[in-house]
């Protein structure tokens, strides 16, 4: 079963099921569902071709970006903050984490698993 280009998972409650596209979450998704008056608990597999039409015209009436346009707008907002040079922009470039979380212990997977302590990246060596 396909929303938006996606395939949803039939063995999943639709109220889960419909978090699975990009830039739904679980809020937007009960909005939807209220809207459309389809039950939450309902599997997707359960669905009739009816109320899968409800939930894509209530999905393109709200006006919510998902999927490649959402990713599309969030790649130009990122090339923005860079073309601008202002701090989160830099961190960007940099790789590093943009929303003010501390780097010297805790970034080890933006920052490529540096180890800067002598023992910290030792491998085990079997003694004979």
């Amino acid at each position: 079963m396909r929303i938006a280009g996606i395939n949803i998972p039939d063995q999943k409650r639709i109220e889960f099921a419909l978090t699975y596209i990009y830039g739904i979450g679980d809020h937007t998704s009960g909005q939807i569902l209220e809207a459309t008056k389809i039950d939450k608990s309902k599997r997707a597999k359960d669905l009739s071709p009816e109320e899968l039409n409800k939930i894509t015209k209530e999905i393109a009436s709200r006006g919510i970006k998902i999927e490649g346009e959402l990713r599309q707008v969030i790649k130009s907002n990122i090339t923005r903050l860079k073309e601008i040079s202002c701090y989160r922009g830099i961190r960007h470039q940099r790789g590093l984490p943009v929303r003010g979380q501390r780097t010297k212990t805790n970034s080890r997977t933006v920052r490529g698993n540096v180890r800067k302590t002598v023992g910290s990246g030792k491998r085990k060596v079997d003694l004979k």
